[in-house]
């Protein structure tokens, strides 16, 4: 199994695909299969039936996951993918770091 590097949670940028340069917010992890669902991004149309719960019937459109490797944090200092590797702090904890700019997040 990978190492887990993003999380629920994180800005991320689309880096292939036919969602290339998309960015949005990581709503679920799939880990066993190294898979995320990103808000907006890899949008599918689904034929959903009406239930008890008040949801209408209809064509639906809704988040399909992407592949992590096919995801990079969003650099907020420049806008564009980075990959993400660890290092220890002062105290001596395990901290995310982005590569591109350095900075923990």
């Amino acid at each position: 199994m990978v190492q887990k590097k993003l999380k629920k949670g994180d800005m991320v940028v689309v880096r292939a695909g036919r969602d290339k340069g998309k960015s949005g917010e990581i709503l679920a992890m799939l880990p066993a299969r190294e898979r995320a669902v990103v808000r907006g991004v890899n949008m599918v149309k689904r034929h959903q039936k009406p239930d008890a719960k008040n949801h209408k019937g209809g064509i639906v459109s809704r988040e399909s996951s992407i592949h992590l490797s096919n995801l990079g944090a969003l650099d907020k200092k420049s806008g564009k993918p980075s990959r993400v590797g660890f290092r220890r702090n002062a105290d001596g904890k395990k901290e995310r770091v982005l590569r591109r700019s350095g900075e923990t997040f």
